[in-house]
């Protein structure tokens, strides 16, 4: 017994519906790449913060500090230089999504008209064919959304893993500068105190 379009209807609904709600893929890679722009630009503040080296530290501990700095931000420089390519695709990518969502919903909803036109009519190998096809974009976007979700959250880990770094290293060093500023009081010894007893006549 052939099929018809009839029996392929309810397959065709499903891809125009998913197709036309494709969009909502962008969920799973947007939090990801804003996070991975958030932490950057704080990674950013906190290596300016301790750019600024406090003012008790002697001429070692400055030239010690001021080393450490420019390693931290080489480090923070040749991730961002890394991430960069990385960052200018999101959007492109986030942009492809779209177009992606606008062609499969039009050759959805094409399919479902043509369904509907010719619901007794026996569907052929060609349209089989094309209602598949009708899926290969929602594949195509959720495979864009996953692999630049994945990307974004390998470059925070690493900027996470810096910024821990800088932390232990240049949060130590102010430390130890606050501390050395601030010593702490030593307890008053006890003085031997002679007093003089003025006795009554």
């Amino acid at each position: 017994m052939s099929q018809t379009w009839g029996d392929f209807q309810a397959v065709v609904q499903l891809s125009a519906g998913l197709n036309v709600a494709i969009l909502s893929f962008v969920d799973i890679s947007l939090p990801a790449i804003k996070e991975r722009r958030r932490i950057f630009s704080k990674a950013q503040q906190e290596l300016a913060m301790y750019r600024t080296a406090p003012a008790k530290l002697i001429n070692a501990q400055q030239l010690e500090h001021d080393c450490q700095v420019e390693e931290m931000n080489e480090k923070l420089y040749l991730l961002w230089q890394e991430s960069s390519s990385f960052s200018n695709e999101e959007d492109t990518l986030i942009h492809y999504t779209g177009i992606l969502g606008f062609i499969g919903a039009a050759i959805s909803l094409f399919l479902l008209w043509y369904s509907a036109e010719y619901y007794d009519a026996t569907i052929t190998v060609t349209g089989q064919v094309i209602i598949a096809l009708s899926f290969c974009s929602l594949v195509g976007a959720f495979i864009i959304n996953f692999m630049t979700a994945a990307q974004a959250s390998t470059f925070t880990k690493k900027c996470n893993h810096i910024r821990q770094e800088m932390q232990q290293t240049l949060g130590g060093t102010t430390k130890s500068a606050a501390t050395s500023s601030n010593p702490t009081p030593q307890p008053l010894q006890n003085a031997n105190i002679k007093t003089t007893e003025t006795v009554p006549k």
